[in-house]
């Protein structure tokens, strides 16, 4: 048999046998470890409402050791047990959360060794078998009613070249995804607190009174300036009490000023010992208050007197709503840095170092102001409570005007009555830390308040007229 002849035989013999191996081989076209690419993680957890809480866990390289930031509901409470139980507006961003981490897929597997978590950043931030601290993730854990776990996910390093994804695996398991990952998991405090924490709408502010004075902590000495209060007259026009003549209030900061109520942005908080809680007079009479509270307070920027009132480091800011809402908000001591150190605390938060914010202690208190809402002249009597309309007389008519307006008024007295315990009680517990950004915008002197007085236009014949004693835009 010629060569050419043994090289055709010999290539038939093996086209026949590959064919063969295609024919009789598996059917799985992909090696074992791509057998669960596509699948979610977590099967049985299906309904985002069965989530009751959230637990991040994050090792902070700073300090070399793991934080926790928790949100959980207790018998239909949400608060932060990370952040000193602070309140949380939590059902729905949870349940936002929740949905998200039910859908998350094994995208892509990547390797099936523990040698390799560090570089994939998949280390569990809580394992002390393993030396190196570097290359550990967030851990997500998502529990139900029953502290059962729903889901439990480290979350490692960004994936290259593919925004949103992350490498990602299940703890007590070794083999690492990539998956897609941008779920909106946040562990940033003011994330899940009431945005708008003084509760106000533009239109709800009447009045604002600056109460100016500075405490001088090292003599302890109290120099006052004085109130500047300011009134509400109509739309973009203010009344400000003792304006120096030629000045007027400037609609413009004043709206500013407003603006800034809705939006304080509250950065952290810390709890107030149970003594100062409630009424401070009530509480030294009834000796409640100890020495370590009162160093707690002086610490933050307050100064309780013995009358019973208390001082601040940079005075007072007053606000008053439509309803008689009146709001204290007192500036105390500033408190450097960020992070954990300024939202829950630690044990160099609470002294001057350099990095950081300026951030500002305020403690908030509501209560109602009947000033706001004088009563109305009541009817001289209700005779016409038992008459047809058709046979009611002038002064029945009058008084049933008289009677719609004084009920009018105590239905607002009650909602403002009302309104004031809510706030009171939810302010009462805590010292909270705001922004240096905040700060700037709400503390303000009666000085940037006011402007010159502008001149009317000049007309055509050349004259001027009177100065404007309010300006509208």
């Amino acid at each position: 048999m010629s060569e050419l002849k043994k090289t055709t035989v010999f290539g038939g013999a093996a086209l026949v046998l590959v064919v063969l191996a295609l024919v009789t081989g598996p059917r799985r076209a992909a090696p074992d470890a791509f057998f669960d690419v596509g699948e979610t993680f977590f099967s049985e957890f299906t309904d985002p409402e069965l989530a009751t809480s959230l637990e991040v866990i994050a090792f902070d390289d700073e300090t070399a050791a793991a934080a926790t930031f928790r949100v959980l509901n207790r018998n239909g409470l949400w608060t932060i047990p990370s952040h000193h139980d602070y309140p949380a507006d939590g059902a729905e961003r949870l349940a936002n959360t929740a949905a998200g981490m039910i859908s998350i897929t094994k995208d892509d597997f990547r390797s099936d060794s523990v040698t390799d978590h560090e570089a994939f950043g998949v280390i569990d931030p809580l394992d002390e078998g393993v030396s190196t601290l570097q290359g550990r993730g967030r851990r997500v854990t998502f529990k139900g009613a029953s502290e059962q776990v729903l889901a439990d996910l480290i979350i490692g390093d960004a994936v290259e070249g593919r925004p949103g994804y992350n490498f990602v695996r299940v703890p007590d398991q070794s083999r690492v995804y990539a998956a897609r990952t941008d779920i909106g998991i946040s562990t940033d405090f003011k994330d899940w607190i009431e945005t708008n924490l003084l509760g106000v709408e533009r239109d709800d502010v009447k009045r604002v009174v600056l109460n100016e004075y500075q405490v001088d902590e090292r003599t302890g000495m109290v120099r006052r300036r004085g109130e500047f209060a300011v009134n509400w007259i109509e739309q973009d026009v203010w009344e400000g009490s003792e304006v120096p003549a030629g000045k007027e209030v400037d609609y413009v900061q004043m709206n500013l000023l407003v603006g800034s109520l809705m939006t304080v942005e509250i950065v952290g908080v810390r709890p107030k010992p149970t003594g100062l809680t409630g009424n401070l007079r009530a509480a030294f009479e009834a000796r409640e208050i100890t020495n370590a509270d009162l160093q707690s307070m002086q610490s933050r920027g307050f100064y309780p007197t013995q009358e019973g009132d208390l001082l601040s480091n940079e005075g007072e800011l007053l606000v008053r709503t439509d309803l008689g809402v009146l709001y204290t908000m007192r500036w105390g001591e500033i408190l450097y840095g960020s992070g954990n150190a300024i939202s829950v605390g630690d044990d160099t938060s609470d002294d001057e170092q350099t990095g950081g914010g300026e951030n500002r202690y305020v403690m908030i208190n509501a209560e109602f102001d009947p000033t706001a809402l004088p009563e109305p002249a009541m009817p001289a009597n209700r005779d016409f409570d038992g008459k047809p309309e058709d046979q009611w007389s002038d002064a029945d008519r009058e008084n049933k005007r008289l009677a719609d307006l004084h009920d009018q008024w105590q239905q607002r007295v009650e909602a403002g009555q009302a309104r004031a315990e809510d706030l009171a009680t939810r302010f009462a517990n805590w010292y909270y830390v705001v922004s240096a950004g905040s700060y700037t915008r709400l503390h303000k002197t009666r000085d940037e308040l006011l402007k010159d007085i502008e001149e009317a236009e000049t007309d055509p014949a050349g004259a001027r007229g009177p100065a404007l004693t309010a300006v509208r835009p």
